[in-house]
């Protein structure tokens, strides 16, 4: 049987859209409704010619002011891969993967533009920052959409901002560029679950922010995510203890007690981005 738009919006939502979208499923929109990261792969390559055609898509996303403040590079190498691999070993697919790319915010080569022209960058940091990561990651999005239109799969890879100096020293990365995430690219060899989603009632506002009923839908999503995406270990049981129902916002309240990632944001700070707070 023919899955519908409704039976995609449902599995991934919970919830059954206010307006009827009974058609059978079909081209984008079925591609992004059914996304998945993919973290095994297949060990048949990625040519060339399909890798210049992702690039030419995915920088053919919007740019913040037309600035186009991406950098984005193909760790081809297999000595520069292992170095990344040792360095974030619980996440082997980085090495399996036929492509590892990272993405960079790149606000160095505006800032070397106003300098061949004769005038000075004066934007202020915290905003230049985040034009340069907003570019980097609806470049990277754009990307993956091309890239799963292809039949290809991929795992963003966050964590490279965990070992950021690093990094910067393994693809020589100057000042004001900054990695993003990295993302593994392959022929997919995995069927993993679609990931269940908070509901369209929770995040999507018409005219005025309203959460009144927050922790009603999160119990609820709790409750859908537990059957469709269990949680197979809980975490930091030694300061919280064990609870006999664990669910997303469990996870995510723990996740997010702790500092994260502080050798990103001193990265940041000591190479171009000293004043932001």
């Amino acid at each position: 049987m023919t899955e519908t738009y409704n039976d995609l919006i449902e599995k991934r939502f919970g919830q059954r859209p206010k307006h009827n979208h009974d058609a059978a499923a079909t081209g984008i929109h079925r591609q992004q409704l059914s996304h998945r990261s993919r973290r095994r792969y297949k060990p048949d390559a990625i040519s060339e010619e399909t890798l210049e055609l992702l690039f030419a898509c995915a920088l053919s996303a919007p740019a913040k002011s037309d600035l186009q403040q991406v950098a984005i590079i193909n760790l081809a190498n297999p000595n520069q891969r292992a170095r990344v691999t040792d360095l974030i070993p619980a996440m082997p697919w980085i090495k399996q993967a036929p492509v590892f790319l990272l993405f960079c915010g790149d606000a160095r080569r505006i800032e070397r533009i106003c300098e061949y022209r004769g005038t000075s960058f004066a934007h202020e940091p915290l905003d230049a920052f985040l034009n340069a990561a907003a570019d980097a990651a609806i470049v990277m999005q754009n990307f993956i959409v091309a890239a799963e239109g292809a039949g290809l799969g991929c795992c963003p890879i966050s964590a490279v901002r965990e070992i950021t100096s690093e990094i910067a020293d393994i693809v020589s990365l100057p000042d004001r560029v900054f990695p993003f995430a990295g993302l593994c690219v392959g022929h997919p060899d995995d069927d993993p679950w679609v990931s269940q989603r908070l509901p369209l009632s929770l995040t999507v506002h018409t005219d005025k922010y309203n959460d009144d009923h927050l922790f009603d839908d999160i119990d609820k999503y709790d409750d859908r995510r537990g059957r469709a995406n269990p949680i197979s270990r809980q975490r930091d049981t030694e300061k919280y203890g064990s609870k006999d129902v664990y669910g997303w916002s469990d996870e995510k309240a723990r996740q997010t007690s702790h500092t994260d990632r502080m050798s990103f944001c001193r990265h940041i700070k000591k190479t171009g981005f000293e004043t932001l707070g």
